[in-house]
């Protein structure tokens, strides 16, 4: 009676969770699982007892008695098994989840209203960082660097992706690197978006405090796109490469020969065609520069995550459950709040099955070394409401932008100084190169094109 009571329980409480996927994340749920695990297992073993003993295997020959109890134990064993090992991966997810997701020391995450998680925002946006912190590296270079812009009620997911290599990216007022570098971030003469976190975190004295390269950036990513960056989630490139060999490697297309290893590719090619990576070839499709560009490679790492994001299924993760575990702890950093996790699930399940559309911001459409910010601000907004329509894109058709009125005061606040925009300087220099001069609806010419809108990433994938 009390074993079926507990089996009673237990069906309810798996039926509860069916209709809220997220709760199975609570600390709490996951206790409550490693403590009914036990439960369950410890009851398996006293049922097997109690019914041998029941049994009379006294009245057995000897022989009899030994074969008996070698199948009892047999079974006592057989049937603790999988409490066992559920307990074993609950208790490491816990573990796992806690490390991952532990807040900056020094600082206190906001708390979650479970009645409105998100804080009545319509859209939460993640900064998505690649870092690469190799051995023969000082710090973290942030080598790829996108935001996903979720819209909460649906799940449409707009992927921005900037390039290493933009410069002289403006702080808000709020940042503290704002006083620092009024003019845009500069240092060494380049000013490269991938050493925003490095400076910070190597500058506490003008940061106030340690660690807080995740902040500047998501400050100076924010203010580009005009958008507030909600959270980061930071992936090392070489745990990464482990994540992927625990699913057992990724299918990618890959449109072309890319070489690996080096300034020369002499350490391996990953041949053209729709084919299983390793982690390691993984790795290496999204970082390589051989015969390429940072540009091209940021199209290959939006990929990737296209890739991992339909692959990496629940029976895939379940089979794979501790090796992934075990990469994790070593392969994310994000300040997104414990709390907030069981909120995050189902939001990630609507991404799965809504349409996620992608822009780069990477010449000719943008010119890394002066970038156009008003243009970064009015493609991001059209982006987003592209991506609320009903239909996707199928061509790059973007609609006239207004991206300055009459008094340009768009201009003076994209710069952070008034009357000495970047826009102002793109729009007043000769464009060196053969793209036709285009003007927008605001009469501004501009050498980079307007007519680029978000695609899917089937089209730009091939998935």
């Amino acid at each position: 009676m009390t074993f079926g009571a507990a089996l009673a329980a237990l069906a309810v409480v798996a039926w509860r969770l069916v209709g809220n996927a997220g709760a199975v994340v609570r600390p709490s749920t996951l206790t409550a699982i490693m403590v009914g695990a036990a439960v369950c297992a410890l009851a398996w073993f006293a049922l097997v007892v109690l019914s041998f003993v029941a049994l009379r295997p006294q009245r057995l020959s000897q022989t009899g008695q030994v074969v008996a109890g070698i199948v009892a134990g047999v079974l006592c064993v057989s049937v603790m098994a999988p409490f066992a090992v559920t307990a074993g991966y609950i208790r490491t997810a816990s573990q796992t989840l806690d490390a991952v997701m532990a807040p900056v020391e020094g600082t206190t995450p906001s708390p979650i209203r479970a009645e409105d998680p998100w804080d009545g925002r319509k859209r939460v946006n993640f900064l998505l960082v690649g870092g690469d912190a190799a051995g023969n590296r000082v710090g973290v270079r942030t080598d790829s660097m996108t935001v996903a812009s979720v819209n909460v009620a649906t799940g449409n997911t707009v992927l921005f992706s900037l390039p290493r290599n933009l410069q002289y990216v403006r702080f808000p007022a709020s940042s503290p690197l704002h006083k620092v570098f009024p003019d845009g971030f500069n240092v060494d003469g380049e000013g490269l978006l991938n050493s925003v976190w490095y400076y910070a975190d190597n500058n506490p004295q003008v940061m106030g405090g340690k660690n807080r390269g995740a902040q500047a950036l998501k400050d100076a990513i924010g203010y580009t796109l005009g958008l507030h960056i909600d959270y980061y989630a930071m992936v090392d490139m070489f745990g990464f490469a482990a994540m992927i060999d625990a699913l057992g490697g990724l299918d990618i297309r890959v449109e072309r020969d890319i070489k690996w290893g080096g300034h020369f590719g002499t350490a391996g090619t990953i041949k053209a065609g729709y084919r299983r990576l390793s982690g390691e070839e993984v790795l290496w499709y999204g970082r390589s520069r051989v015969d390429s560009d940072d540009f091209s490679r940021m199209s290959r790492q939006r990929c990737v995550i296209g890739a991992l994001a339909q692959q990496a299924t629940p029976s895939k993760v379940l089979a794979n459950f501790t090796r992934i575990a075990a990469a994790a702890r070593h392969m994310f950093r994000t300040d997104i709040p414990r709390d907030l996790l069981e909120h995050l699930v189902p939001l990630g399940m609507k991404v799965r099955s809504a349409k996620i559309t992608s822009l780069q911001f990477v010449p000719p459409l943008i010119h890394t070394g002066n970038p156009d910010w008003d243009k970064i601000r009015e493609l991001t907004k059209k982006a987003i409401r592209e991506s609320m329509a009903d239909q996707v894109p199928i061509a790059a058709t973007a609609s006239p932008m207004v991206t300055a009125g009459a008094s340009g005061t768009a201009s003076a606040s994209a710069s952070g100084s008034p009357g000495a925009s970047p826009s102002s300087a793109t729009s007043s220099t000769p464009s060196p190169s053969r793209t036709p001069i285009v003007a927008d609806a605001g009469g501004r010419k501009t050498p980079t094109p307007n007519d680029k809108a978000a695609k899917t990433l089937a089209e730009l994938c091939g998935f």
